[in-house]
């Protein structure tokens, strides 16, 4: 174990030594470009800005506890409200909203992706059909999307008492839609690649077409199905940053635009603090997905039996 550990150190190490040389040499017109120890010092100040954020939050919600006890004791009869706290997202809220936005865009795409993906490879005509729609749009860049979203959005979703804020329907959408591609595309190899000796044993059982695809279908088909779930997600969580830096949707992508708007000495340390937090999200969802696809086996005489 100690010496799987000696390269991936010596690399780290490296990088760091190289990135400070860099760094040291770059001067912007908002100072010098943050080096590690910069980085490492405005990583502590948003930890501790959300700390005191969180804070504050107790604070203001104790306060109107204890008004309305007051309040009610006076008058049980009284008519008390909890206000929401009104103080700006911590860089964490942050994280935690661009994982909701594109965990839904990922559900979204999975749940289009994966039936549309069998269907092509059990049918050679819908796959025909289909291919030329996929190769068309399978290279189109996300922030080609991105205008003709929001357009949707702004006139499909109409209502008085949105459940979605539009900017978060933008950008969730935005994800469904580049993630479709690597999803279906994989899901069609994997079923088209399905062992003839199944096919045959399903053919001879007779089974109906729903069994034959929960029976055999999925179980043959389920590597290559995550392995396009791990490319699609991974696309999705790229394409996540971008749109919530256009639609202005709440989360790092905004978190990024807001510190190179706000132009303070602090805001590279900070921008760069957001995209090695993005780099390590990102390798942590992959490794997550990697993870749930090497405990499902494939296991040809299992599926048979």
């Amino acid at each position: 174990m100690g010496k799987s550990l000696i390269l991936p150190l010596a690399g780290i190490v490296i990088f760091l030594m190289l990135w400070q040389g860099v760094a040291n040499s770059i001067i912007t017109s908002l100072g010098q470009f943050p080096g590690p120890v910069q980085v490492w010092e405005q990583s502590k100040n948003l930890v501790d800005e959300h700390n005191r954020a969180r804070q504050k939050e107790a604070d203001f919600y104790k306060r109107q506890e204890e008004r309305n006890a007051k309040k009610l004791a006076k008058n049980p009869d009284a008519e008390v409200k909890i206000r929401d706290y009104p103080g700006k997202a911590t860089f964490f809220d942050q994280i935690i909203t661009s994982l909701y936005t594109v965990s839904f865009g990922f559900f979204i795409a999975s749940i289009i992706a994966i039936p549309l993906g069998i269907v092509c490879g059990l049918s050679e005509k819908v796959y025909q059909a289909v291919n030329p729609i996929i190769q068309t749009f399978k290279p189109v860049s996300p922030l080609a999307w991105l205008p003709l979203v929001t357009m949707v959005v702004s006139a499909l979703y109409v209502t008085e008492e949105p459940m979605f804020e539009k900017a978060f329907l933008t950008s969730a959408f935005t994800v469904t839609l580049c993630c479709l591609w690597p999803t279906v595309i994989n899901t069609t190899v994997g079923v088209t690649s399905i062992d003839r000796d199944l096919v045959n044993v399903s053919r001879v059982l007779q089974l109906p077409p729903l069994v034959h695809v929960r029976t055999i279908v999925i179980p043959s088909a389920i590597p290559m199905i995550f392995t396009g779930l791990r490319l699609s997600l991974a696309t999705g969580w790229m394409v996540l940053i971008a749109a919530e830096m256009l639609a202005q949707n709440p989360g790092l992508g905004k978190f990024i635009w807001d510190e190179f708007q706000n132009g303070s000495s602090e805001s590279l340390g900070r921008i760069m603090v957001a995209v090695l937090t993005i780099g390590l999200i990102g390798f942590i969802l992959d490794r997550l997905m990697l993870a749930i696809q090497r405990r499902i086996s494939w296991d040809k005489q299992a599926i048979l039996r």
